[in-house]
């Protein structure tokens, strides 16, 4: 897969692939809920207090891609709506189970 066919959401990285979110953090549940100015819409079920939100967000895009937490990470955006996670996975498989939610969600 090429850096061209992925979409603006996902990023080719040495160590798997980024993954673009625009967090909403405070929510009901945590869900997938469309893409938002080329990043994936995630509503977060906790608050953004003491990095709540950000290990909420981690735990469930590990949930959705069927991987340890240990292998998402922030690499950007700790205290930002906007945030980069690194992912130890290869782009086709995030593209794989990120796909299907995100049709269900649009």
């Amino acid at each position: 897969m090429t850096g061209t066919s992925l979409p603006s959401w996902l990023l080719a990285h040495r160590d798997g692939c980024v993954v673009l979110v625009s967090a909403q953090p405070g929510a009901r549940r945590s869900e997938l809920v469309g893409l938002h100015d080329g990043t994936l819409r995630v509503r977060v079920a906790a608050p953004a207090l003491e990095g709540r939100a950000n290990e909420a967000l981690r735990e469930w895009l590990a949930a959705q891609l069927h991987c340890a937490v240990s292998r998402v990470r922030v690499l950007r955006g700790d205290k930002s709506r906007r945030k980069q996670l690194l992912v130890e996975l290869e782009p086709a498989q995030v593209l794989a189970r990120i796909g299907p939610l995100l049709a269900q969600a649009q």
